[in-house]
């Protein structure tokens, strides 16, 4: 389980910047000053990429405490907290 742990550690750490790659290119690919529909819309873009990226942020967080082993022995009572 625990090679588990830190092999999903793994692809938290890839995942966070290609999350982050691919919202960018979305959005220099879709924002378009003449286009008519929501998409094109810079405005909606920067929300999205402001609401994703803390969240892509704290994926690879996770990422790379699993791969530290730090979730190897989770308390079991409130005393070990």
């Amino acid at each position: 389980m625990s090679q588990l742990k830190k092999l999903l550690g793994v692809v938290w750490l890839l995942l966070g910047p290609a999350v982050i790659y691919f919202l960018l290119q979305g959005a220099i690919t879709h924002i378009d000053p003449a286009g008519k529909k929501d998409i094109n819309n810079p405005v909606i873009w920067v929300i999205i990429i402001t609401i994703f990226t803390p969240i892509a942020i704290g994926l690879m967080i996770f990422g790379y405490y699993a791969l530290k082993g730090e979730y190897g022995h989770l308390p079991e009572n409130s005393e070990e907290v």
